[in-house]
Protein backbone atom coordinates (compact mmCIF):
# COMPACT_ATOMS: atom_id res chain seq x y z
CA UNK A 1 0.00 0.00 0.00
CA UNK A 2 0.85 3.51 -1.07
CA UNK A 3 0.03 6.70 1.97
CA UNK A 4 0.68 9.87 0.70
CA UNK A 5 0.67 11.44 3.76
CA UNK A 6 0.64 15.46 4.32
CA UNK A 7 2.39 17.14 6.99
CA UNK A 8 1.20 20.22 9.14
CA UNK A 9 3.28 20.90 12.22
CA UNK A 10 2.08 23.75 13.51
CA UNK A 11 -2.14 21.91 13.24
CA UNK A 12 -3.19 24.82 11.45
CA UNK A 13 -6.11 22.40 9.94
CA UNK A 14 -7.25 21.85 13.55
CA UNK A 15 -6.68 25.31 14.87
CA UNK A 16 -8.78 26.93 12.28
CA UNK A 17 -11.32 24.60 12.14
CA UNK A 18 -13.53 22.15 13.44
CA UNK A 19 -11.88 18.85 12.32
CA UNK A 20 -10.45 16.00 14.01
CA UNK A 21 -7.24 14.37 13.08
CA UNK A 22 -5.58 12.50 11.64
CA UNK A 23 -7.80 12.50 8.28
CA UNK A 24 -7.83 9.77 6.85
CA UNK A 25 -9.21 9.27 2.68
CA UNK A 26 -9.54 11.26 -0.70
CA UNK A 27 -13.05 12.92 0.25
CA UNK A 28 -12.68 13.81 3.88
CA UNK A 29 -8.93 15.08 2.88
CA UNK A 30 -10.77 16.94 0.42
CA UNK A 31 -13.60 18.45 2.33
CA UNK A 32 -10.66 19.55 4.94
CA UNK A 33 -9.09 21.15 1.94
CA UNK A 34 -11.62 23.10 1.12
CA UNK A 35 -13.00 24.02 4.69
CA UNK A 36 -8.97 25.43 5.60
CA UNK A 37 -9.13 27.59 2.54
CA UNK A 38 -12.61 29.24 2.98
CA UNK A 39 -11.30 29.73 6.77
CA UNK A 40 -7.60 31.21 6.03
CA UNK A 41 -7.18 31.25 2.16
CA UNK A 42 -3.50 32.24 2.63
CA UNK A 43 -2.63 29.70 4.72
CA UNK A 44 0.09 27.33 2.49
CA UNK A 45 -1.13 23.90 4.41
CA UNK A 46 -4.09 24.65 1.78
CA UNK A 47 -2.02 23.81 -0.70
CA UNK A 48 -0.15 20.88 0.88
CA UNK A 49 -3.80 19.01 1.24
CA UNK A 50 -4.80 19.90 -2.65
CA UNK A 51 -0.56 18.85 -3.43
CA UNK A 52 -1.98 15.59 -1.43
CA UNK A 53 -4.88 14.84 -3.26
CA UNK A 54 -3.53 15.56 -6.81
CA UNK A 55 -0.74 13.04 -5.70
CA UNK A 56 -2.91 10.96 -4.60
CA UNK A 57 -5.14 10.81 -7.89
CA UNK A 58 -1.80 10.87 -10.32
CA UNK A 59 -0.67 8.06 -8.77
CA UNK A 60 -4.09 6.20 -9.22
CA UNK A 61 -4.17 6.77 -12.94
CA UNK A 62 -0.36 5.50 -13.27
CA UNK A 63 -0.54 1.86 -14.92
CA UNK A 64 2.57 1.28 -13.48
CA UNK A 65 1.89 1.99 -10.00
CA UNK A 66 0.04 -1.56 -8.24
CA UNK A 67 -0.42 -0.40 -4.53
CA UNK A 68 -3.40 0.20 -3.49
CA UNK A 69 -3.25 4.29 -2.77
CA UNK A 70 -4.41 6.32 0.10
CA UNK A 71 -4.26 9.80 1.52
CA UNK A 72 -4.11 11.23 4.74
CA UNK A 73 -3.10 14.84 6.72
CA UNK A 74 -1.45 14.54 10.17
CA UNK A 75 -1.13 17.64 11.92
CA UNK A 76 1.28 18.24 15.31
CA UNK A 77 0.64 21.26 18.05
CA UNK A 78 1.60 25.19 17.89
CA UNK A 79 3.15 24.81 21.49
CA UNK A 80 6.51 23.67 19.88
CA UNK A 81 8.92 21.50 18.31
CA UNK A 82 9.03 18.61 21.40
CA UNK A 83 5.63 18.59 21.27
CA UNK A 84 4.74 18.68 18.05
CA UNK A 85 6.42 16.28 16.88
CA UNK A 86 5.37 13.65 19.92
CA UNK A 87 1.81 14.37 18.57
CA UNK A 88 2.67 13.96 14.67
CA UNK A 89 4.00 10.77 15.51
CA UNK A 90 1.22 9.65 17.60
CA UNK A 91 -1.39 10.83 14.44
CA UNK A 92 1.02 8.68 11.80
CA UNK A 93 0.34 5.74 14.56
CA UNK A 94 -3.50 5.80 14.05
CA UNK A 95 -3.37 6.42 10.34
CA UNK A 96 -1.15 3.00 10.21
CA UNK A 97 -3.43 1.37 12.72
CA UNK A 98 -6.70 2.50 10.63
CA UNK A 99 -5.56 1.18 7.81
CA UNK A 100 -5.53 -2.50 9.07
CA UNK A 101 -3.86 -4.28 5.88
CA UNK A 102 -1.16 -6.98 5.81
CA UNK A 103 0.42 -5.30 3.13
CA UNK A 104 3.84 -3.12 3.66
CA UNK A 105 3.07 0.17 3.61
CA UNK A 106 5.12 2.85 2.37
CA UNK A 107 4.67 6.84 2.65
CA UNK A 108 5.30 9.79 0.17
CA UNK A 109 5.55 12.69 2.52
CA UNK A 110 4.17 16.45 1.07
CA UNK A 111 5.08 19.29 3.13
CA UNK A 112 5.26 23.38 2.52
CA UNK A 113 8.73 23.84 3.83
CA UNK A 114 12.07 22.90 5.98
CA UNK A 115 10.21 23.12 9.52
CA UNK A 116 7.99 20.39 8.41
CA UNK A 117 10.35 18.70 6.95
CA UNK A 118 11.90 18.12 10.28
CA UNK A 119 9.70 15.53 11.51
CA UNK A 120 10.67 13.04 8.62
CA UNK A 121 13.14 10.84 11.29
CA UNK A 122 9.99 10.30 13.30
CA UNK A 123 7.70 9.21 9.88
CA UNK A 124 10.60 7.12 8.68
CA UNK A 125 10.65 5.49 12.09
CA UNK A 126 7.09 4.16 12.10
CA UNK A 127 6.83 3.51 7.86
CA UNK A 128 9.25 3.87 4.98
CA UNK A 129 9.50 6.88 2.97
CA UNK A 130 9.69 6.74 -0.97
CA UNK A 131 9.40 9.74 -2.10
CA UNK A 132 9.36 13.78 -0.29
CA UNK A 133 7.63 16.81 -2.02
CA UNK A 134 7.42 20.38 -1.03
CA UNK A 135 5.09 22.30 -1.97
CA UNK A 136 6.09 25.95 -3.70
CA UNK A 137 3.51 28.72 -4.14
CA UNK A 138 4.78 30.66 -7.60
CA UNK A 139 4.51 33.87 -6.71
CA UNK A 140 3.44 36.62 -9.85
CA UNK A 141 6.19 39.13 -10.02
CA UNK A 142 8.71 40.33 -8.25
CA UNK A 143 6.87 43.64 -7.26
CA UNK A 144 3.54 41.46 -6.27
CA UNK A 145 6.76 39.74 -3.83
CA UNK A 146 7.69 42.44 -2.18
CA UNK A 147 4.04 43.88 -1.59
CA UNK A 148 2.76 40.82 0.05
CA UNK A 149 6.02 40.26 2.08
CA UNK A 150 5.55 43.81 3.20
CA UNK A 151 1.85 43.45 3.63
CA UNK A 152 2.44 40.28 6.06
CA UNK A 153 4.84 42.04 8.00
CA UNK A 154 2.79 45.08 8.42
CA UNK A 155 -0.21 42.79 9.86
CA UNK A 156 2.15 41.18 12.48
CA UNK A 157 2.06 43.26 15.62
CA UNK A 158 4.95 41.51 16.83
CA UNK A 159 6.90 42.34 13.92
CA UNK A 160 5.47 45.41 13.24
CA UNK A 161 6.43 47.19 16.70
CA UNK A 162 10.04 45.63 16.53
CA UNK A 163 10.70 47.72 12.97
CA UNK A 164 8.09 50.76 12.31
CA UNK A 165 9.10 52.09 16.35
CA UNK A 166 12.61 52.34 15.65
CA UNK A 167 11.96 53.38 11.85
CA UNK A 168 9.75 56.24 13.36
CA UNK A 169 12.03 57.17 15.78
CA UNK A 170 14.72 57.78 13.55
CA UNK A 171 12.51 59.20 11.53
CA UNK A 172 11.28 61.96 13.58
CA UNK A 173 14.62 63.03 14.61
CA UNK A 174 15.25 65.66 11.59
CA UNK A 175 11.72 66.96 11.88
CA UNK A 176 12.18 67.59 15.97
CA UNK A 177 15.84 69.51 15.66
CA UNK A 178 14.34 71.79 13.40
CA UNK A 179 11.15 72.77 15.37
CA UNK A 180 13.54 72.84 18.52
CA UNK A 181 15.56 75.51 16.28
CA UNK A 182 12.56 77.92 16.03
CA UNK A 183 12.82 77.57 20.12
CA UNK A 184 16.29 78.19 20.23
CA UNK A 185 16.56 74.71 21.78
CA UNK A 186 19.82 72.97 20.36
CA UNK A 187 19.73 70.39 18.12
CA UNK A 188 22.06 68.07 20.01
CA UNK A 189 19.81 68.29 23.02
CA UNK A 190 16.73 66.60 20.72
CA UNK A 191 19.16 64.34 19.02
CA UNK A 192 20.10 63.39 22.18
CA UNK A 193 16.70 62.96 23.45
CA UNK A 194 15.80 60.75 20.43
CA UNK A 195 18.76 58.41 20.62
CA UNK A 196 18.28 57.76 24.15
CA UNK A 197 14.41 56.67 23.34
CA UNK A 198 15.93 54.54 20.40
CA UNK A 199 18.56 53.05 22.35
CA UNK A 200 16.22 52.25 25.53
CA UNK A 201 13.59 50.74 23.14
CA UNK A 202 16.71 48.57 21.38
CA UNK A 203 17.67 47.51 24.81
CA UNK A 204 14.34 46.28 26.41
CA UNK A 205 13.42 44.74 22.93
CA UNK A 206 16.94 42.92 23.34
CA UNK A 207 17.01 41.87 26.86
CA UNK A 208 13.16 40.54 26.67
CA UNK A 209 11.89 43.24 29.31
CA UNK A 210 8.82 44.10 27.29
CA UNK A 211 6.89 41.46 29.03
CA UNK A 212 8.59 42.68 32.40
CA UNK A 213 7.11 46.41 31.41
CA UNK A 214 3.73 45.13 30.67
CA UNK A 215 3.04 43.38 33.80
CA UNK A 216 4.38 46.49 35.88
CA UNK A 217 2.02 48.67 33.88
CA UNK A 218 -1.01 46.37 34.88
CA UNK A 219 -0.41 45.62 37.99
CA UNK A 220 0.10 49.62 38.59
CA UNK A 221 -3.49 50.07 36.81
CA UNK A 222 -4.29 47.21 39.20
CA UNK A 223 -3.24 49.15 42.15
CA UNK A 224 -4.87 52.23 40.89
CA UNK A 225 -8.80 50.59 40.41
CA UNK A 226 -8.23 48.41 43.84
CA UNK A 227 -7.99 51.35 46.14
CA UNK A 228 -4.18 50.26 47.53
CA UNK A 229 -2.72 52.63 49.82
CA UNK A 230 0.93 50.68 48.77
CA UNK A 231 0.29 53.26 45.45
CA UNK A 232 0.25 56.81 47.22
CA UNK A 233 2.99 55.31 50.23
CA UNK A 234 5.33 54.39 47.43
CA UNK A 235 5.23 57.44 45.89
CA UNK A 236 5.93 59.00 48.95
CA UNK A 237 8.94 56.92 49.42
CA UNK A 238 10.53 57.54 46.60
CA UNK A 239 10.06 61.39 46.90
CA UNK A 240 11.90 60.83 50.44
CA UNK A 241 14.37 58.68 48.47
CA UNK A 242 15.23 61.48 45.92
CA UNK A 243 15.35 63.96 48.34
CA UNK A 244 17.84 62.00 50.59
CA UNK A 245 20.33 61.32 47.85
CA UNK A 246 20.72 64.55 47.40
CA UNK A 247 21.02 65.89 50.72
CA UNK A 248 23.69 63.07 51.12
CA UNK A 249 25.28 64.62 48.17
CA UNK A 250 25.08 67.86 49.79
CA UNK A 251 26.70 66.36 52.97
CA UNK A 252 29.08 64.25 51.16
CA UNK A 253 30.05 67.88 49.09
CA UNK A 254 30.50 69.80 52.40
CA UNK A 255 32.66 67.92 53.68
CA UNK A 256 34.91 67.09 50.61
CA UNK A 257 35.44 71.11 51.18
CA UNK A 258 35.83 71.35 54.91
CA UNK A 259 38.88 68.56 54.37
CA UNK A 260 41.70 68.93 52.56
CA UNK A 261 42.50 65.15 52.22
CA UNK A 262 39.31 63.38 52.13
CA UNK A 263 39.28 59.75 51.41
CA UNK A 264 36.31 57.26 49.21
CA UNK A 265 35.46 56.03 53.53
CA UNK A 266 34.51 59.49 54.42
CA UNK A 267 32.74 60.92 51.89
CA UNK A 268 30.53 57.13 51.89
CA UNK A 269 29.59 57.72 55.53
CA UNK A 270 29.16 61.41 55.12
CA UNK A 271 26.52 60.36 51.77
CA UNK A 272 24.89 57.48 54.25
CA UNK A 273 24.81 60.19 57.42
CA UNK A 274 23.18 62.45 55.70
CA UNK A 275 20.68 60.74 53.70
CA UNK A 276 19.77 57.82 55.81
CA UNK A 277 17.26 59.46 58.15
CA UNK A 278 15.36 60.62 54.79
CA UNK A 279 15.67 56.93 53.53
CA UNK A 280 14.66 55.30 57.02
CA UNK A 281 11.64 57.43 56.33
CA UNK A 282 10.80 56.56 52.88
CA UNK A 283 10.93 52.45 54.14
CA UNK A 284 8.89 53.50 57.05
CA UNK A 285 6.28 54.94 54.57
CA UNK A 286 5.81 51.97 52.28
CA UNK A 287 6.40 49.58 54.31
CA UNK A 288 3.12 51.19 56.97
CA UNK A 289 1.40 51.50 53.19
CA UNK A 290 1.80 47.67 52.76
CA UNK A 291 0.46 46.91 56.33
CA UNK A 292 -1.96 49.10 55.96
CA UNK A 293 -3.04 47.13 52.57
CA UNK A 294 -2.58 43.60 53.97
CA UNK A 295 -5.49 44.55 57.16
CA UNK A 296 -7.66 45.64 54.63
CA UNK A 297 -7.44 42.56 52.69
CA UNK A 298 -7.68 40.74 56.14
CA UNK A 299 -4.49 39.10 55.85
CA UNK A 300 -2.94 41.24 58.41
CA UNK A 301 -0.51 39.18 60.97
CA UNK A 302 1.39 40.78 63.54
CA UNK A 303 4.68 40.28 62.18
CA UNK A 304 4.15 42.50 59.51
CA UNK A 305 4.50 45.48 61.79
CA UNK A 306 8.25 44.44 62.43
CA UNK A 307 9.01 46.12 59.10
CA UNK A 308 9.18 49.53 60.14
CA UNK A 309 10.84 48.90 63.01
CA UNK A 310 13.61 47.13 61.05
CA UNK A 311 13.98 50.07 59.34
CA UNK A 312 14.40 52.09 62.46
CA UNK A 313 17.13 50.24 63.50
CA UNK A 314 19.38 49.78 60.79
CA UNK A 315 19.44 53.48 60.50
CA UNK A 316 20.11 53.91 63.87
CA UNK A 317 22.96 51.88 63.18
CA UNK A 318 24.24 53.43 59.86
CA UNK A 319 24.16 56.69 61.85
CA UNK A 320 26.15 55.27 64.64
CA UNK A 321 28.56 53.40 62.55
CA UNK A 322 28.99 56.61 59.83
CA UNK A 323 29.46 58.70 62.72
CA UNK A 324 32.19 56.68 63.86
CA UNK A 325 34.40 57.54 60.64
CA UNK A 326 33.31 61.36 60.15
CA UNK A 327 36.40 63.81 61.87
CA UNK A 328 34.87 66.27 64.02
CA UNK A 329 34.38 69.91 63.05
CA UNK A 330 32.59 69.46 59.58
CA UNK A 331 29.41 71.47 59.37
CA UNK A 332 25.88 69.39 58.55
CA UNK A 333 27.65 65.90 60.28
CA UNK A 334 28.06 64.57 64.03
CA UNK A 335 31.18 62.89 64.37
CA UNK A 336 30.43 59.86 67.21
CA UNK A 337 33.05 58.53 69.43
CA UNK A 338 33.55 54.90 69.94
CA UNK A 339 30.96 55.03 73.13
CA UNK A 340 28.59 56.49 71.22
CA UNK A 341 28.84 54.29 68.20
CA UNK A 342 28.76 51.35 70.54
CA UNK A 343 25.55 53.08 72.45
CA UNK A 344 23.66 53.08 68.81
CA UNK A 345 24.63 49.26 67.79
CA UNK A 346 23.11 48.35 71.05
CA UNK A 347 19.77 50.56 70.31
CA UNK A 348 19.51 49.35 66.82
CA UNK A 349 20.14 46.02 68.07
CA UNK A 350 17.67 45.72 70.91
CA UNK A 351 14.98 47.58 68.77
CA UNK A 352 14.71 44.72 66.20
CA UNK A 353 14.55 41.62 68.46
CA UNK A 354 12.13 43.28 70.90
CA UNK A 355 10.14 43.98 68.61
CA UNK A 356 9.89 40.43 67.16
CA UNK A 357 9.67 38.85 70.15
CA UNK A 358 7.03 41.39 70.54
CA UNK A 359 4.98 40.74 67.63
CA UNK A 360 5.55 37.28 68.36
CA UNK A 361 3.95 36.81 71.70
CA UNK A 362 1.08 39.16 69.85
CA UNK A 363 0.67 36.34 67.31
CA UNK A 364 0.71 33.71 69.40
CA UNK A 365 -1.71 35.40 72.23
CA UNK A 366 -4.17 37.39 69.26
CA UNK A 367 -3.82 35.30 66.11
CA UNK A 368 -5.35 37.46 63.19
CA UNK A 369 -5.77 34.10 60.84
CA UNK A 370 -7.22 30.74 60.81
CA UNK A 371 -5.33 28.59 62.71
CA UNK A 372 -3.27 26.09 60.73
CA UNK A 373 -1.53 24.25 63.56
CA UNK A 374 -1.52 22.31 66.66
CA UNK A 375 -3.77 18.88 67.43
CA UNK A 376 -6.45 18.26 65.32
CA UNK A 377 -8.00 16.52 68.31
CA UNK A 378 -7.92 19.45 71.03
CA UNK A 379 -9.06 21.54 68.12
CA UNK A 380 -12.19 19.97 66.58
CA UNK A 381 -12.99 18.16 69.96
CA UNK A 382 -13.32 21.94 71.44
CA UNK A 383 -15.72 23.12 68.83
CA UNK A 384 -18.37 20.14 69.24
CA UNK A 385 -20.85 20.15 73.25
CA UNK A 386 -19.91 16.34 74.30
CA UNK A 387 -22.20 14.57 76.69
CA UNK A 388 -20.24 11.65 78.00
CA UNK A 389 -22.49 8.62 77.66
CA UNK A 390 -21.92 5.57 75.67
CA UNK A 391 -23.00 5.96 72.26
CA UNK A 392 -21.63 5.18 68.36
CA UNK A 393 -22.94 8.25 66.12
CA UNK A 394 -21.63 10.40 63.26
CA UNK A 395 -20.43 13.35 63.31
CA UNK A 396 -21.80 16.45 61.26
CA UNK A 397 -20.53 19.77 61.44
CA UNK A 398 -19.89 21.17 58.44
CA UNK A 399 -19.72 24.68 59.24
CA UNK A 400 -16.04 24.19 60.91
CA UNK A 401 -14.29 21.76 58.99
CA UNK A 402 -12.21 22.90 56.27
CA UNK A 403 -13.62 21.81 52.50
CA UNK A 404 -11.27 19.37 51.36
CA UNK A 405 -12.21 17.37 55.16
CA UNK A 406 -15.89 17.95 55.28
CA UNK A 407 -17.64 14.85 56.86
CA UNK A 408 -20.41 14.12 54.61
CA UNK A 409 -23.86 13.01 56.40
CA UNK A 410 -23.45 9.11 54.97
CA UNK A 411 -20.22 8.91 57.63
CA UNK A 412 -17.73 8.26 54.59
CA UNK A 413 -14.13 7.98 56.31
CA UNK A 414 -12.23 8.39 53.26
CA UNK A 415 -11.48 11.72 53.30
CA UNK A 416 -10.83 12.69 57.36
CA UNK A 417 -7.01 13.01 58.36
CA UNK A 418 -6.27 9.99 60.77
CA UNK A 419 -6.74 12.19 63.93
CA UNK A 420 -9.79 13.55 63.30
CA UNK A 421 -11.34 10.39 61.92
CA UNK A 422 -10.55 8.66 65.50
CA UNK A 423 -12.37 11.57 66.92
CA UNK A 424 -15.23 11.98 65.37
CA UNK A 425 -16.34 9.00 63.59
CA UNK A 426 -14.17 5.93 65.26
CA UNK A 427 -16.62 4.30 68.13
CA UNK A 428 -16.06 6.13 71.63
CA UNK A 429 -17.80 7.12 74.45
CA UNK A 430 -18.74 10.49 73.27
CA UNK A 431 -22.56 11.29 72.62
CA UNK A 432 -23.88 13.48 69.56
CA UNK A 433 -20.49 15.82 69.92
CA UNK A 434 -23.07 18.01 67.69
CA UNK A 435 -24.18 21.77 68.03
CA UNK A 436 -26.60 22.94 69.83
CA UNK A 437 -30.18 21.90 69.29
CA UNK A 438 -28.97 19.33 66.48
CA UNK A 439 -28.75 16.15 66.93
CA UNK A 440 -28.49 12.70 65.10
CA UNK A 441 -29.50 9.80 67.15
Amino acid sequence: MLLVLCVDLDNDLGRKTAIKTPVVGRETVENAAVELATVDPEDSDVNVLFQGIHERDALATDSTVTEEITVAAVTGTGSGDVQANRALGKEVDRVLAALSTGENVSAIVISDGAQDESVLPIIRSRVPIDSVRRVVVRQAQDLESIYYTMKQVLADPETRGTILVPLGILLLIYPFATVATLFNIPGAAVLGILSALLGLYTLSRGLGLEGAIDRSADRLRGLLYEGRVTLITYVAAMALLVVGGFRGLAVAEATHRAMSESSLIILSAAFIQGAVQWFAAAGVTSSLGQVTDEYLSQEFRWRYLNAPFYVIAIAVVLYAVTGFFLPPGVLNVNSLSLTDMAVGLTTGTLLGVISTLLFAVAESRFPTGPDTTGNWTDRYRSQFRCSWQPSITVLERRQILPDPWDIPTTGSRERLPQQVHSVLVQPVFLHDCLPPARTVQ
